[in-house]
């Protein structure tokens, strides 16, 4: 989990995107994705959460997010 919330943060920052622009296109709590990107994401975090931070947050596919 470490590396993909690396990757995130990465992304978001070539983007020159704010944690808080993310979460709300990902449609999710700023808190929730805050949480996410500092590598303390609750044990249940989804596949669908990540899922929406890619196409939705961040723009891309998760082959591209995924591609570390």
């Amino acid at each position: 989990m470490k590396k993909l919330a690396r990757r995130i943060k990465e992304l978001r920052i070539k983007r020159g995107m704010t944690q808080e622009e993310v979460a709300e296109k990902a449609g999710m709590k700023y808190k929730h994705y805050q949480e996410l990107e500092e590598q303390k994401p609750p044990r249940d975090t989804k596949y669908s959460t990540i899922e929406k931070v890619a196409r939705k947050g961040l723009n891309i596919s998760l082959k591209q997010l995924f591609n570390f």
